[in-house]
């Protein structure tokens, strides 16, 4: 690639619209040549290094581009840019996210020169083999650093590096990983061979940035608010000493950290996968603290208004049907009620709003500033920050698009809209949560406030790219004296070294890293196998210093007699309180729900791909585990989502398989709403071959139930409901078994996949042999013999005695018995 000024004798690019700059020209020059991890600061022009890279090769090698960003604003921002930016008709740039329907996607795929996408709207349609990556000539990946675990990232990097014929790929990151480890896992999940670092220091660079001063500022809380939270403590110190009495901890401090708290879960799993009933009540308890913990981090580090709305959650949920043990004592809890009193009564305000008001004013007021944001972690908190700076300035808020119970989202059109009027100078101070600050391109600001410490590296250098691109800005962190901030703080001043340093060195130890992943990945090339096991699905949630990782396969038995509804309740509940009541998962979550959800009513037969093959439908509700993924990269299978009346998946136009987890299977036993037997008598009703897997090695140490009502529901699936149970050891093992019996069904037996839904599956034959083999309980092999001998069903149900003992099999008792229940009168 030339370094002429880029828009210059350029093709595909408009005449001057890019600013030339050195150092873009040079990562584009490394990038179009081999896969490239581009590491450069916020606000520096990821952007435009990938759009040089995608003219370069759509120019010299055709086919077609595709952009992946991890969230819906971003997808819109990028297919802006390159509408603008390059010569090609805007029609042929699509936006790919769950508002375009599946069949639609598949229509424009094909017309498609560059797409622009969330990641699961793609995986969703590479599982769905709704497209092809054959022609895809460049991928780029942004915010690659998110391209670890289970991350869609990850499952479309390996198909595109077995699928397309000519693949060349680009990851974009600001803040690649905490450490080369880290990075060199980016590096292989996506292919990557060659690493281009570009910092602050560097000469080209250093004239396009400014200074960012970060200040912190400490304000002291009230002690009206100092009672709130130490009435709440009193109570997680009670409960822990509960559990220290279990064996599980050692301590009963209320500021013990989350990896404590994640060490004694682990703990009290053990307890339970053994069957001892403690474990259950202990978990029910250490669910308890979990929302202890929650309300007084909330009363300390953002506001009283916040923990208000809280409680009276708690409180909702604790009166709701099927509400779990944990959410009944702890609204029942007299030093609970003391707090939630005081919180009620307190008509003060935190010192964090006030101390934002102030800054505000500085910057806005006294000097001369024009824009501001203000990140808060809080939706809860970011309402009221609006409501209460609004007497002071033009405010609006940028929360995720996922409703929370007690608080409504944004729609995409409602946050684009709002980034617009903030770009145009319609209002002055954008409150956000953390969904605008992975790569979204807000306008430069003259602040940057963090209302509470951020212990991500990767997520405070995001924020603090806000500031500081076109002049000197600064950033300003809000922390609460004698709170868990102060230990936020300290994470994050030595993360925030860690990372500077971490990329200084990357830039030294770029030849090494590209050694490393050059030596692997080139295997990983050849067969290419994935991502890092074991990895948070977030990479911006760190576990044991931040937030604790659920496996959602814990229990709650708060007293003797709990029941499994309870524990389901709690796990879902746990659940929440691990996530709070942040947007901190907004950025890619809510894309994630709203992208499958969108997907529900995908009705589309596959039409790119493979169209040849054993094919395996696939319930859209699957996409939850790695199963449908593992298949769609067998040789020789075809994936097809739909989205199933009955059943997970369909082998044959008579086998449909229904999958539940060991903990699913005892659970659904149980469920009041959609019990399984009411699931299996659908299944058994619509296909003749129904079968149940059963998938985990512990299913009698599930919960506290009997393990002969296991045994019961296991007989009763296969006498009752003439239901084949197959039990397998995990999801690999499940993904053998299903693409065994398809490809026994469709090879070996010559069937066809048929999705009927509610219709019966049953052949006329089979419907005849049905009815035949009903007759006085003779059985499918005699009813076969008297249809092959006399024809029809009619024929047997008029036939003479003596004719039916003509038949091989039939004796005098059995022909007898047929004309008894055939010719006797109904009474």
């Amino acid at each position: 690639m030339a370094t002429e000024a880029a828009g210059i004798d350029r093709p595909l690019l408009v005449d001057d619209f890019l600013q030339r700059r050195r150092y873009q020209l040079q990562l584009a020059d490394a990038a179009a040549d081999e896969h490239t991890l581009v590491c450069l600061p916020t606000g520096l022009g990821k952007t435009t290094v990938s759009l040089l890279v995608t003219a370069e090769r759509l120019h010299e090698a055709g086919g077609k581009a595709l952009f992946l960003a991890p969230t819906k604003p971003l997808v819109q921002q990028h297919a802006d840019f390159y509408r603008e930016a390059l010569s090609i008709p805007d029609d042929e740039i699509v936006v790919f996210t769950g508002d375009v329907k599946p069949d639609d996607r598949a229509a424009l795929w094909d017309d498609a020169r560059i797409v622009i996408a969330t990641p699961q709207v793609v995986e969703n349609d590479l599982v769905g083999n709704r497209i092809s990556l054959r022609d895809v000539t460049h991928l780029t990946f942004d915010e690659c650093h998110r391209a670890t675990g289970d991350y869609a990232y990850v499952y479309i990097a390996e198909r595109y590096h077995a699928d397309a014929a000519d693949p060349l790929v680009t990851g974009m990151s600001a803040s690649p990983g905490g450490d080369t480890e880290e990075i060199e896992t980016v590096c292989e999940n996506l292919g990557l061979v060659n690493v281009e670092v570009m910092t602050e220091e560097d000469a080209d660079v250093g004239e396009y940035t400014h200074d960012t001063d970060v200040q912190w500022e400490q304000v002291t809380l009230p002690d009206e608010v100092l009672d709130i939270r130490d009435a709440l403590n009193e109570v997680i110190t009670d409960r822990l000493e509960k559990l220290k009495q279990l064996g599980v901890t050692n301590t009963t401090n209320p500021d013990l950290s989350q990896k404590d708290l994640n060490k004694m879960r682990g703990k009290l799993k053990q307890m339970m996968d053994n069957d001892q009933s403690d474990g259950y009540k202990g978990m029910s308890t250490h669910a308890e603290v979990m929302k202890l913990r929650r309300a007084t981090e909330l009363v300390e580090t953002q506001s009283v208004e916040s923990v208000r709305r809280y409680f009276e959650r708690q409180r909702e949920a604790a009166r709701s049907s099927g509400a779990s043990k944990a959410s009944q004592r702890m609204v029942a809890d007299p030093k609970v009620r003391e707090a939630m009193r005081k919180a009620e009564s307190f008509d003060g305000l935190h010192p964090k709003f006030s101390k934002a008001r102030i800054l505000l004013a500085e910057t806005l007021g006294i000097d001369g500033g024009e824009r501001a944001i203000l990140f808060t972690e809080s939706r809860d908190t970011a309402e009221a920050l609006v409501e209460f700076l609004s007497a002071s300035f033009d405010v609006r808020k940028f929360v995720g698009q996922g409703d929370k119970e007690g608080s409504d989202g944004m729609s995409q059109k409602q946050q684009q809209e709002t980034l617009d009027e903030f770009k145009n100078g319609e209002f002055e101070v954008l409150v956000s949560t953390s969904v605008a600050e992975e790569g979204l391109d807000v306008p430069e600001v003259d602040l940057v406030c963090f209302y509470e410490p951020v212990p991500t590296a990767i997520r405070s250098i995001q924020r603090k790219g806000r500031t500081g691109r076109q002049a000197e800005g600064k950033v300003v962190v809000l922390m609460a004296e004698d709170t868990r901030d102060e230990a936020f703080f300290w994470i994050s001043r030595r993360r925030e070294k860690k990372m500077a340093s971490q990329l200084a060195e990357l830039k030294e130890a770029t030849d090494d890293i590209e050694e490393s992943v050059g030596d692997d990945g080139q295997a990983g090339l050849d067969a290419f196998g994935g991502g890092s096991e074991g990895e948070s699905d977030n990479p911006d949630v760190e576990v044991g210093d931040g937030a604790e990782t659920i496996d959602g396969d814990s229990d709650d038995s708060g007293d003797d007699d709990a029941g499994l509804t309870d524990f389901a309740e709690e796990v879902r509940e746990s659940e929440e309180e691990e996530s709070g009541e942040s947007d901190e998962a907004d950025a890619q979550a809510s894309d994630t729900d709203e992208d499958a959800a969108a997907d529900d009513d995908d009705g589309v037969v596959a039409t790119a791909g493979v169209d040849e093959g054993v094919e395996v439908v696939v319930d859209q509700r699957e996409l939850d585990s790695s199963i449908a993924k593992d298949l769609s990269t067998r040789d020789g299978l075809v994936t097809r989502l739909e989205t199933l009346a009955v059943g997970d998946y369909v082998l044959s136009d008579r086998v449909a398989v229904e999958r539940k987890s060991a903990a699913d299977f005892v659970d659904s036993m149980l469920d009041s709403d959609r019990s399984m037997f009411e699931q299996v008598g659908e299944l058994s009703r619509a296909y003749a071959r129904p079968v149940m897997v059963v998938e985990g090695t512990n299913l009698y140490g599930q919960r506290d139930i009997d393990p002969n009502a296991i045994r019961g529901a296991l007989a009763s699936l296969a006498v009752d409901f003439d239901v084949s149970v197959l039990r397998t050891e995990g999801e690999e093992d499940t993904t053998e078994l299903l693409a065994t019996i398809a490809k026994r069904e469709q090879e070996t037996r010559d069937r066809e996949v048929s999705v009927h839904g509610e219709k019966t599956t049953k052949t006329r034959a089979e419907q005849q042999e049905y009815v035949v083999s009903s007759i006085a309980d003779i059985g499918p092999v005699t009813s076969r013999s008297l249809l092959e001998h006399f024809g029809t069903v009619e024929a047997v149900m008029t036939a003479h005695e003596e004719d039916l003992l003509e038949v091989d099999g039939v004796g005098q008792v059995t022909a007898e018995r047929i004309r008894e229940v055939v010719g006797s009168e109904y009474e």
